[in-house]
């Protein structure tokens, strides 16, 4: 069966590669005309792994083309997919899936409700990876993808063509659980890197602030129902903070850029979960008033 892929960003190009590497039918999706012949130009997809760069001539179409979907990775920024689900929903085959590999939580619920036929499953993932111009994906970072179904828990047959490609990954019934923790570690790392300009390692500085949200975070965590994912945050968020500290977070990277962030997916959503439950997290209600005022000021959206 065909994977089709749209988001030609960083994990969807590395998805995309890796299957086709493996012998595995993949078609690309591409946003508009203009970006389907740049595409077509550069004539596919360079993998970057390890400094060898490899060439895949995979397939690209527009999402108004004919053909059925029974599979579908959707790999675009949180804030795009539920309209991108809305634009496939009429090539979507009876009984198709749809694999959301997006950051925060928020637009997963949102395209599952859109499209109530079809089985959604959630993605979370820690590998790395970063494009360059000419539809060039470096492979930056070894990592795992978590795979589940909050509605369903039975595994899908085609797990093993991930095996097939190389892509670490794991079927857990309790994908939300994964979901909130990658959510508190964003909030407690991505708006301080953007506030204090610097790379992650460069919260080593600020370890009071860092430790104090993660105290709320985890406070979060435990009122919506997700004590496992509260276990040991702040210990991880160091963890993280040290592994990736020459690293630039990926909304200190947009907003270097000026592209929108994911906020309202991130600390939106943690905030809107936190006042749902009536828990005052002084902190982390500040840091999102701090990162708003500082899109703000460079004319970024605030959404």
């Amino acid at each position: 069966m065909t994977w089709h892929v749209l988001g030609a960003g960083s994990l969807g190009s590395l998805w995309a590669a890796r299957l086709a590497r493996a012998g595995l039918p993949v078609r690309l999706i591409l946003r508009n005309r203009e970006r389907l012949a740049e595409y077509q130009a550069a004539g596919g997809l360079t993998l970057i792994e390890d400094g060898a760069p490899s060439h895949y001539a995979i397939p690209a179409e527009l999402p108004q083309a004919d053909a059925p979907i029974h599979r579908l990775l959707l790999a675009c920024k949180a804030y795009d997919a539920q309209a991108a689900a809305t634009e496939l929903a009429p090539r979507l085959a009876e009984g198709a899936e749809l694999l959301l590999l997006q950051n925060g939580l928020g637009s997963q619920d949102g395209v599952a409700q859109r499209l109530p036929g079809q089985r959604c499953l959630f993605l979370s993932s820690t590998e790395g990876a970063f494009r360059q111009p000419g539809f060039e994906v470096v492979f930056a970072g070894h990592g795992h993808t978590w795979l589940g179904d909050p509605l369903d828990p039975t595994p899908p047959a085609w797990l093993d063509e991930l095996q097939r490609a190389g892509i670490p990954h794991q079927w857990t019934p309790d994908i939300l659980a994964r979901l909130w923790r990658k959510l508190a570690l964003n909030c407690a790392i991505n708006p301080l890197t953007v506030l204090h300009d610097c790379r992650n390692g460069g919260l080593r500085e600020h370890p009071a602030e860092v430790a104090t949200l993660c105290a709320e975070l985890g406070e979060l965590l435990q009122r919506c129902g997700q004590p496992a994912a509260a276990d040991n945050l702040h210990e991880e968020v160091q963890r993280v903070i040290a592994a990736t500290a020459l690293n630039y977070s990926s909304m200190h990277q947009d907003v270097a850029q000026r592209r929108r962030t994911e906020i309202a997916y991130l600390l939106g959503y943690a905030c809107a979960a936190a006042q749902r439950h009536d828990l005052h997290l002084p902190h982390l209600q500040h840091l999102q008033q701090r990162l708003l005022s500082h899109l703000a000021a460079r004319g970024l959206p605030l959404d």
